[in-house]
């Protein structure tokens, strides 16, 4: 059996799979555990029991936020990715609930707090527990991971 295709329903078949490619390349179908709530918990580190995300991901804190406010932007954010919700985490024990929040950057987007300080990742910690950039100065002020308690590790 032979099947005739225009050249134009051709091209708009390629066309299509060329945006459905493009789309899956920048915004990966949301999985059953993207739609959960963020969380923020403990894990154990070369550095004692620190504050991660979910996922076990160290989280730190940066001396030249101003309070709340985020002073990571540019450079900054991509070496020290600010964690970016889309509502207030939740507390996994041993993380305190009474220290969870939440503060809104200048790009609008939704930053975590613990104890009223913006939280970051660093890009080259990958595994849970991993920290790699304790105490390191940079961009202007020095990271830290945090524990429980909302104290930072010095």
């Amino acid at each position: 059996m032979r099947v005739k295709i225009s050249i134009a329903a051709a091209g708009a078949a390629v066309a299509a799979l060329a945006v459905a490619e493009s789309a899956a390349m920048t915004e990966p179908a949301a999985s059953p555990a993207a739609k959960k709530r963020p969380s923020l918990t403990i894990v154990k580190s070369d550095f004692g029991r620190v504050l991660a995300n979910g996922r076990g991901r160290a989280l730190y804190v940066f001396t030249s936020d101003d309070g709340k406010t985020s002073n990571c932007y540019g450079d900054c954010a991509r070496a020290w990715p600010p964690y970016i919700v889309n509502s207030k985490p939740r507390a996994i024990d041993p993380a305190r609930l009474g220290l969870v929040g939440t503060t809104r950057r200048s790009d609008d987007r939704l930053q975590a707090t613990y104890d009223g300080h913006p939280v970051y990742y660093y890009v080259g910690d990958n595994a849970p527990g991993e920290v790699l950039c304790q105490a390191i100065e940079e961009f202007g002020g020095i990271w830290y991971v945090i524990r429980a308690s909302g104290k930072v590790v010095r």
